[in-house]
């Protein structure tokens, strides 16, 4: 559920830098102090969705991440009530999770998956399901903005060459 929150206090932050445009804020230096306003780039806006659509891919892994390692730490704490694997139980019959004999932790794709002795196995309900998906949502979402401000830069670039050279 924090995570939730997080990915919409991510989403609200970059609605309104994105919408931001030169002037809209009062100027607090008077005038004689005044710097000149800094000059818009060609696909800044691009940029801008880059880096936060990158960022919200970063945390959202680490805490994928974090899911996984804490889930490790429960299946390899020992001593009472430790068998079945702690997150091996949640979310399936408790019929299921009697046979489960191992677990594999990956962090790419991020999972825990309990492996029962049939050969057969399951993913762990410890870390969420919407992890790799949304990770990957992000991650194309920051390279497509990147190669958005890549071809804004560049069309630009080329079309100042156009007028230069006339």
């Amino acid at each position: 559920m924090s995570v939730l929150l997080l990915l919409v206090l991510v989403a609200v932050v970059t609605a309104v830098v994105l919408a931001r445009r030169p002037g809209t804020y009062a100027d607090p230096a008077p005038e004689a102090f005044a710097a000149a306003p800094a000059p818009v780039r060609p696909g800044g806006g691009f940029r801008v969705l880059a880096g936060c659509a990158g960022a919200a891919a970063a945390l959202l892994y680490v805490w994928g991440a974090l899911c996984v390692g804490f889930a490790v730490m429960e299946a390899e704490d020992g001593g009472t009530g430790s068998a079945p694997l702690r997150p091996c139980r949640t979310g399936v019959s408790p019929e299921l999770s009697g046979r489960v004999i191992d677990y594999d932790a990956s962090l790419l794709p991020l999972g825990f998956r309990c492996e029962t002795a049939d050969g057969d196995g399951y993913d762990s309900a410890d870390v969420p399901g919407y992890v790799n998906p949304g990770v990957a949502v992000l991650a194309l979402t920051a390279v497509a903005g990147a190669v958005a401000a890549g071809y804004t830069t560049d069309l630009r670039a080329r079309a100042a060459t156009r007028e230069g050279g006339r």
